[in-house]
């Protein structure tokens, strides 16, 4: 699943590509896509002969600003979900559609936007003007602050771990603690700051959760910084992924001499899914 540097990858591609895009036309190809009231209808139509402002990315989720095109003044809010396997695409010129694609957007030149979902559980949501958007796209309610952010810092971690006995690395994978780190970045940064991922989280001191704190930021700003991760179906507008892989210290690198050390990483399962670490230097 994308995270927090390939879903501001992708947002960074959008911004780009679709300064002023007025959307002439929007087809939903699979019903699914749509999680917003009135299904892909309302969507299609709320969407139509509107301009795309600027994107802006919480946690894992997209919000485009909709703007009036003859006003310029904001007339609603589009909002994404990558999901598992969601990615967009652009197209200069008409193109027959994959067997995967689930919406497709186009301007007055016929240039296109496409949505295309292997797995189908990328979501879109439309909100109009005057609407809460996290009262239309519930999930943004449930998330903690921005990595990036001054509310995530050592106290607030100290705080909300206090007494918790589940794994720092669970921790990290939970969206309400914290937006957008997913299992690709909680171990890279676990391995970074030098804590064995299985450690209860509210046995973590001050300096440790400092060091956290200061870990992720830094893994995620490099990842942000070369387009995202090689790893999983991600792509950006162009169809590239990242190059975030080559530099991985511990993720799909079980078996393989630490960078450090040169002790063999070693991959167990915590909170349901695969976690990667160096038994020497977090130990």
């Amino acid at each position: 699943m994308p995270e927090l540097p390939e879903v501001e990858t992708v947002r960074r591609g959008l911004a780009s590509r679709l300064q002023s895009f007025v959307i002439q036309e929007a087809e939903i190809l699979r019903e699914r896509a749509v999680a917003s009231p009135g299904g892909s209808t309302a969507f299609c139509r709320g969407l139509a002969g509107q301009t795309v402002g600027d994107w802006r990315r919480r946690g894992k989720y997209l919000i485009a600003q909709l703007l009036h095109p003859n006003t310029g003044e904001p007339s609603g809010c589009w909002g994404v979900h990558l999901r598992m396997t969601g990615q967009f695409q652009w197209h200069e010129e008409p193109t027959e559609p994959c067997q995967h694609t689930r919406a497709r957007f186009w301007n007055t030149r016929e240039q296109e936007l496409r949505f295309v979902d292997v797995r189908s559980f990328g979501e879109m949501w439309w909100v109009p003007q005057g609407t809460a958007t996290d009262s239309v796209i519930t999930g943004l309610k449930r998330l903690g602050p921005e990595p990036f952010s001054e509310e995530f810092n050592a106290g607030y971690l100290q705080k909300k771990l206090k007494g918790s006995t589940r794994s720092i690395k669970a921790a990290l994978l939970d969206q309400s603690l914290v937006a957008g780190a997913g299992n690709i970045y909680a171990d890279e940064s676990l391995f970074a700051a030098g804590i064995a991922p299985q450690t209860p989280a509210g046995r973590l001191n001050r300096k440790q959760l400092e060091k956290i704190c200061e870990s992720l930021v830094h893994v995620l700003e490099i990842s942000i910084g070369v387009g995202g991760t090689t790893f999983s179906d991600f792509r950006d507008l162009e169809g590239v992924n990242g190059n975030y892989g080559g530099q991985a210290a511990v993720y799909r690198r079980t078996g393989q001499p630490c960078l450090n050390c040169g002790t063999a990483i070693d991959r167990v399962k915590l909170a349901g899914r695969s976690t990667h670490w160096c038994p020497t230097c977090q130990s």
